[in-house]
């Protein structure tokens, strides 16, 4: 070690002293995540309010750690849950075993599962960190509709899936729903779920839920 090695340490030291410091004060209060981060899973929607995932369970497979759990079952004209043949009938995620690695995602061909910025998993509970499909499941926005039912921005698959006209002109095909301008869904009056709060907050929402519950 060279009799300059020290000195060197000790510049990276004092050049840092003297830069601005900031506090994260999570758990007491609110923590902000990379906009790309890896947390809990959603299962996706279609701007209609049907489901994206048609069941294939390639996420199941690319799993490493074997913590995805899904039974396809066959859509009906009775009971429709997503515009394809297929629907994902149960959906599960063992967060006692998921690494959050994204491997799952990457194999989704359409999209249907992703990750949100959600980190807050913990619990005291190994039953409560199975995420069944309806904890999974994306909340629906203004214009969709609860399946099952039919499609509705299409008459079969093709219509469907192809999107607006090749004119450009917004889609005819529901003029009395806010997707006929925007496919994409009218997200202008969605509440989004709070998250990521802290455990103060996590507090306060058992206290709410133990005192709706006794009345």
């Amino acid at each position: 070690m060279g009799f300059f090695d020290p000195v060197a340490g000790f510049g990276v030291t004092f050049k840092t002293m003297f830069r601005k410091t900031f506090t994260i004060d999570y758990p007491n209060g609110e923590r902000r995540t990379a906009p790309r981060f890896h947390g809990r899973h959603q299962l996706n929607r279609w701007p209609d309010g049907l489901e994206k995932c048609v069941g294939c369970e390639l996420c199941a497979w690319a799993c490493p750690a074997d913590a995805i759990y899904v039974e396809g079952a066959q859509n009906t004209d009775e009971e429709r849950f997503s515009p394809g043949e297929r629907y994902g009938r149960v959906y599960q995620i063992n967060y006692l075993r998921c690494i959050l690695c994204g491997l799952c995602i990457e194999a989704c061909p359409t999209r249907a599962l992703t990750m949100t910025n959600e980190f807050e998993l913990a619990d005291d509970s190994r039953d409560s960190l199975i995420y069944e499909k309806d904890r999974l499941l994306a909340p629906l926005l203004p214009g969709m509709t609860a399946p099952p039912h039919d499609r509705e921005l299409g008459e079969d698959e093709q219509a469907y899936f192809l999107g607006l006209p090749e004119t450009g002109a917004p889609d005819p095909r529901a003029p009395e729903s806010p997707l006929a301008d925007d496919r994409a869904g009218d997200i202008s009056g969605a509440n989004a779920k709070k998250i990521n709060q802290g455990y103060k907050h996590q507090r306060k929402l058992r206290k709410q839920a133990a005192e709706s519950g006794g009345q």
